[in-house]
C-alpha cells in the first residue's frame, strides 16, 4: 500500500519480559478509512496504537506508512495525531493556546495560526469557548478542544484512544455522530480504540476485534455481526451477546439440549458442536430447546426474558412485554437461517 493516508502492521510482536503481549499482528487500512481496534481490557489494542504512534518500542515487526518503512522513526516524525483518554490538554493554557500549540511547535506563522485554529474549533463547535482554560469546560467541551487540536495540523494518521469514555451515555452517543461525520469531512485515515462494541460498529468502516494479544476476526460491522469467526468473538459483539449452547451433530442433524432439528442445509461433519443464536433470532414456541423462565427484564420497548436451558441462561429478546412468570416451562424455536455453528473444540467457526 502506497497510497497517502494508507497505514500497515506487518508481524508485530510486543512483550514484557517473559510475558508476549502482541503475538504478530498484521492490519492493513486503508487510506481515509475509520478503524476501529476493538476488544476487552488487556487485549492489546491500545498497545498495538501507541506502537503505530511510535510512542512505545516493540520487539518484532514493521510499522509501514504510505508505503514507507516507519519503524525506526520517532512519534514526531510520522505525521500522526492522537487524542488520548484523558484528553492531555494543558490546563493553564485557554483553549484557543491548547489548540494553537502544535502550529506554534513547528513555527506555523501567527495569522495562519489565527486563521487555522478559529477554523478547527469552529468544526467541533468550541469557537465561542476559545478564551476559557479547561478547567472552565465540561467534559465533552475538553474533548472536542482535544479534537480540534489534533486535528489542526491536518495530520496523514488520526488516532484516538478511548477518546468518549469519560462521557455520560447521552454525550457519548451525540459526540459518536459528530465525530463520525467529522472524520468523513476531513477524509484522514483514522484509526479508534474501542472496548465498547456499540461505538465501534456505528462508527467504523472496518474493525479488528482482539483478544488476548491476537486479531481474532476483521471485518465490517455486518460482516463480524453476521458470521463471527469463533465462539470468542460471538460472545463479545451484540447486546445481549449470542446465545452459546452446547450441540451435537449427527447423521445430518442437530440436538440441542435433548431437542432434535432438522435442516435443509448442510451441517458438516458429525461431532460435538457450539450452536450460537443471537437473543433477537428466538422465540418462544410450540416445540424447540426446552427450557424454564428465569426471569423476565422489561426494557419498555422490548423485553428480554432469560430462560434457563440445562445450565445455561438464555436471552431471548421480544418486541413486546410477553404474557411470561418466572418458572414458566418454554420452547424456543429459531428459524435456519439463524444458526451459528461452531467447532466444540477449535471453538472456529464451521
Amino acid at each position: 500500500m502506497s497510497e497517502a493516508g494508507s497505514v500497515s502492521l506487518e508481524g508485530i510482536v510486543k512483550r514484557h519480559g517473559a510475558v508476549t503481549v502482541l503475538h504478530g499482528i498484521d492490519l492493513a487500512i486503508a487510506p481515509g478509512e475509520f478503524f476501529a481496534l476493538l476488544g476487552p481490557s488487556g487485549s492489546g489494542k491500545t498497545t498495538t496504537l501507541r506502537i503505530l504512534a511510535g510512542l512505545e518500542p516493540h520487539d518484532a515487526g514493521r510499522v509501514i506508512m504510505e508505503g514507507v518503512d516507519v519503524t525506526q522513526r520517532q512519534p514526531g516524525e510520522r505525521d500522526v495525531a492522537m487524542v488520548f483518554q484523558s484528553y492531555a490538554l494543558y490546563p493553564h493554557m485557554t483553549v484557543y493556546e491548547n489548540i494553537a500549540f502544535p502550529l506554534r511547535m513547528v513555527a506555523t506563522p501567527g495569522a495562519e495560526i489565527d486563521a487555522t485554529v478559529r477554523e478547527a474549533a469552529a468544526k467541533v463547535r468550541i469557537d465561542h469557548l476559545l478564551e476559557r482554560r479547561p478547567g472552565q469546560l465540561s467534559g465533552g467541551q475538553q474533548q472536542r478542544c482535544a479534537l480540534a487540536r489534533a486535528i489542526v495540523r491536518k495530520p496523514r494518521l488520526f488516532l484516538l484512544d478511548e477518546p468518549l469514555s469519560n462521557l455520560d451515555a447521552r454525550l457519548r452517543a451525540e459526540t459518536r455522530v459528530e465525530l463520525r461525520k467529522l472524520q468523513r469531512a476531513l477524509g484522514i485515515t483514522t484509526v479508534y480504540v474501542t472496548h465498547d462494541q456499540e461505538e465501534a460498529m456505528t462508527m467504523a468502516d472496518r474493525i479488528a476485534v482482539f483478544m488476548e494479544g491476537r486479531i481474532a476476526q476483521v471485518g465490517t460491522p455486518h460482516d463480524i455481526f453476521e458470521r463471527p469467526a469463533s465462539t470468542s468473538v460471538a460472545a463479545f459483539i451484540g447486546s445481549p451477546p449470542m446465545n452459546l449452547l452446547p450441540a451435537e451433530v449427527r447423521a445430518g442433524k442437530l440436538t440441542v439440549a435433548g431437542a432434535e432439528f432438522a435442516f435443509a442445509r448442510p451441517l458438516g461433519a458429525d461431532g460435538l458442536v457450539t450452536a450460537g443464536l443471537r437473543p433477537g433470532a428466538l422465540e418462544i414456541a410450540a416445540r424447540g430447546i426446552p427450557g424454564r423462565v428465569y426471569l423476565v427484564e422489561d426494557l419498555g420497548e422490548s423485553s428480554i426474558a432469560d430462560v434457563q436451558v440445562e445450565q445455561h441462561l438464555v436471552k431471548v429478546r421480544m418486541q413486546h412485554r410477553p404474557e411470561l412468570r418466572e418458572g414458566d416451562t418454554v420452547h424456543l424455536g429459531f428459524e435456519e437461517s439463524a444458526l451459528h455453528l461452531f467447532d466444540r473444540a477449535s471453538g472456529l467457526r464451521r
